[in-house]
């Protein structure tokens, strides 16, 4: 089988469609940053000993590995990084000015790192919270192991608070392009402690703070979202066009090898959200999402779902999702929630083909403003990964059948009524 598709999608490009970018301000997570911590913990005959954190403070936007993230800046004066610990340069630069054995671990200018493997080198020479294969989670899903630490003996370089230069033009990249990061900025000092009794402290730190931006990330969008309802047949799918994205496809590569193959759709995203409204009782209502990879080169890894519904103040269950509520405006106006997938269960979510999606139905409990009519049970905002998705059309939402305009029992309660009465007839009949 090639499932391998450019023909059918070529106008689609031609049409390409507008969309609501994600600026560097999310108001669902507005405080949400990488935050680079860098602090100075000794000094050297030429320099001093670093160690440099980063803190990933969103709450349902990560970075996954390998090969993960990577941290870059432009030195001030002449400096070079004499050894590391945790991470690597990927570039030694040009260190022919230099006689020393060994030479320095980098002389560039611009040094860009990234992070290393677990199994990459052995566990003597690894320090505390390093080396996850660039692998970065959100606050939110993992408090506990939301960040990164490298270690780096740096050269020419000052010896003293006085004589340090912050590094400059500092960027971070999750491989790709999306973060903007400001300049570095002087903080007190960071405490240390090993048994909470005695705290030592760092000579000099500094931070620097990234944020997001969908529309740096990339100009289009990577995920749509189609919806459909128990009480009409209709099926709004993904709009058209909606990613328009166009892999490049060699049909004589093996699939596997190709990044980025996907399925051919009218809309060419990789991912395709589904929400289905599922069923009505009398203080319940019911929703299935599925979460469909199109990707058949492409696993997502502890992925993530963000989606926005005035309902979430009276959420009750996700049966196959991690949940929680974000808050964004106080615990009194919740309306947006993240989902994430079960360890060992659907964390992972496979390439395109059988196990190429997950799903969970859940549960709301009837509000004063519940109603059928007009899209209220549909989503407002729904994100993958912290991107946006592209809704449908409101004008293209499944409507309330003509002759019920507004539902207030269950309609398989109702069904099962009606079935009731016709058994209970025919019982009546057959025995006269």
């Amino acid at each position: 089988m090639k499932p391998l598709c450019l023909i059918c999608c070529a106008t689609t490009v031609i049409l390409f469609c507008s969309f609501q970018t994600a600026e560097a301000f999310d108001s669902l997570d507005p405080n949400g940053n990488i935050t680079v911590k860098w602090d100075i913990m000794s000094w050297t005959a030429d320099g001093y000993m670093a160690t440099v954190t980063i803190f990933n403070w969103q709450q349902y936007r990560h970075i996954s590995g390998p090969p993960g993230w990577k941290l870059s800046w432009s030195w001030a004066k002449k400096e070079v990084i004499w050894t590391m610990l945790g991470a690597e340069a990927i570039s030694q630069g040009d260190c022919s000015a230099f006689t020393t054995d060994p030479l320095p671990h980098s002389c560039a200018r611009t040094p860009q790192i990234v992070d290393l493997l677990p199994t990459s080198i052995p566990y003597s020479e690894q320090i505390a919270n390093c080396c996850k294969g660039g692998m970065l989670p959100s606050f939110l899903q993992n408090p506990v192991n939301n960040s990164a630490v490298f270690q780096m003996k740096v050269g020419l370089a000052g010896t003293s608070n006085k004589t340090v230069q912050l590094p400059q033009n500092f960027t971070l990249k999750s491989p790709g392009p999306g973060y903007t990061c400001g300049p570095a900025v002087k903080v007190p000092p960071s405490l240390f402690t090993t048994d909470g009794m005695r705290y030592t402290e760092a000579f000099m730190t500094w931070n620097v703070t990234c944020t997001y931006s969908q529309y740096l990330a990339q100009k289009t969008p990577s995920c749509c979202v189609s919806f459909s309802t128990f009480y009409n047949s209709s099926l709004p799918p993904c709009a058209q066009c909606a990613c328009a994205y166009l892999p490049l496809v060699l049909p004589t590569t093996a699939v596997t090898d190709q990044p980025d193959v996907l399925y051919c759709t009218t809309d060419m995203c990789p991912i395709k959200i589904h929400w289905h409204v599922k069923s009505n009782y009398e203080e319940y209502w019911r929703a299935k999402v599925t979460i469909i990879n199109r990707d058949f080169s492409r696993n997502f890894t502890d992925w993530t779902l963000v989606i926005q519904h005035p309902n979430f103040n009276n959420f009750t269950e996700a049966f196959s999702f991690n949940y929680k509520p974000l808050n964004p405006f106080g615990v009194y106006n919740n309306d947006s929630a993240v989902f994430w997938g079960l360890q060992y269960y659907n964390e992972y979510l496979m390439h395109a083909g059988e196990d190429g999606n997950v799903q969970s139905e859940m549960l709301f409990r009837k509000d004063s403003s519940f109603t059928f009519a007009s899209g209220w049970t549909f989503p407002h905002r729904v994100l993958f990964n912290g991107d946006e998705c592209v809704l449908p059309d409101p004008q293209d939402y499944p409507s309330l059948p003509n002759s019920s305009p507004r539902l207030t029992a269950t309609a398989s309660t109702l069904l099962s009524m009606y079935i009731a009465a016709i058994v209970a007839y025919l019982t009546i009949v057959l025995f006269l």
